[in-house]
């Protein structure tokens, strides 16, 4: 269970979840990680780095992306978990998967924390693994399938729709048995929004703490970024990613979930102090 490995302290925030892209076709090519070899030297890496949570997956879920077969996801991760478990024992370890075969399988070799994009929509019967198995679970908001949800996504309040797609998932989960603390809530940038939908989550993210769950923002080099600012390459959407990393800790975003740890912690130790310096006037 997350909060259990965390052990209930919501003192730990913020978190820094770093990226581990078993794919061939991640739309950051510096996530994207093959051989086994490869794979443990990232996370070797990222936790040297300060990372509080490894979040691997076996697909890529970019707009426009292709589904991977349950075999060949399960081939990619499952080997990749044990590995991690293995030579990082204390390694939390997050699978970014929607699928409940995957779902079970990865808790049962080591997986602490599912991190599921579609909500439990996508396969609802990961919500018998959610109650069986009682692991974290990242619960995101998404608005179509990868395949379709940046074609021209549209929202009469999008603040507003996301609280209520929030209110009625988590009461579903808790009714199922899914401990509180276990849930972390994630609106889901890019994944089915425009940019005024990406900066008005992160401009409102405090508003999503009014839910009482902590906040998962996965912004890291992300196109918004670059069409704002003409870059096309998302190698060159550091600096801009660090930007809105500090405006969402700022904002009140309990975990980062980053392709560069180091950056992301700079960013946590600089907002911690300020925050501590505007507490103390």
């Amino acid at each position: 269970m997350m909060f259990k490995t965390l052990n209930h302290s919501f003192n730990k925030f913020p978190l820094i979840m770093g990226i581990v892209n078993i794919t061939p076709d991640s739309f950051f090519s510096g996530s994207r990680k093959e051989t086994q070899k490869e794979i443990l030297e990232q996370v070797e890496k990222y936790l040297k780095e300060g990372a509080d949570i490894i979040d691997i997956g076996a697909e890529s879920t970019r707009p426009g992306a292709r589904p991977v077969s349950l075999e060949d996801e399960k081939k990619r991760i499952l080997p990749n978990i044990i590995s991690i478990k293995k030579y990082f024992p204390e390694t939390i370890v997050s699978v970014d998967t929607y699928k409940s075969e995957i779902a079970k399988e990865a808790i049962i070799n080591g997986a602490d924390i599912i991190n599921d994009i579609s909500g439990f929509d996508f396969d609802p019967k990961i919500v018998n693994i959610l109650q069986q198995y009682k692991p974290g679970y990242i619960l995101m908001h998404i608005k179509g399938t990868p395949q379709n949800m940046q074609k021209n996504p549209y929202y009469d309040n999008v603040i507003q729709e996301i609280t209520e797609y929030f209110q009625n998932k988590t009461k579903l989960l808790i009714e199922k048995g899914l401990p509180k603390n276990n849930i972390v809530i994630d609106p889901g940038i890019g994944f089915g929004k425009n940019d005024f939908h990406n900066l008005a989550i992160i401009s409102n993210i405090d508003k999503f703490k009014n839910l009482g769950f902590p906040i998962l923002i996965g912004l890291s080099r992300k196109s918004f970024i670059g069409r704002i600012l003409d870059l096309q390459n998302p190698d060159d959407r550091l600096n801009g990613t660090s930007i809105m990393h500090s405006i969402s800790l700022y904002k009140g975003a309990n975990i980062l979930r980053v392709h560069d740890v180091k950056f992301a912690k700079e960013a946590v130790k600089l907002i911690t102090e300020l925050k501590k310096v505007e507490n103390a006037i």
